[in-house]
């Protein structure tokens, strides 16, 4: 089995989502809870289902927001999302 972060660490722009899919066990990404650019820090999901970051939250300053992920409650690898400046 491979486990990784495919890209390790996506742009995006503050209007976009980040989509994480996994199929080979419980899903877990979880960024600091101080520094997270989206609406939770945790996002949870089952085998076999997107889970999508929704849009970054509003005034989010552009720069690096790195998490971790997690497989079947595992810590296997860290991810890193860049929201670009406008």
């Amino acid at each position: 089995m491979m486990v990784g972060v495919i890209p390790e660490a996506v742009a995006v722009d503050s209007g976009d989502q980040v989509v994480w899919f996994s199929n080979a066990g419980n899903l877990k990404i979880e960024f600091d809870a101080q520094r997270s650019p989206f609406a939770s820090n945790v996002f949870q999901a089952p085998p076999g289902v997107r889970l999508s970051s929704g849009a970054a939250r509003p005034g989010v300053k552009p720069g690096s927001y790195r998490y971790r992920l997690s497989l079947n409650d595992v810590v296997v690898t860290n991810g890193e999302v860049l929201i670009r400046a406008k």
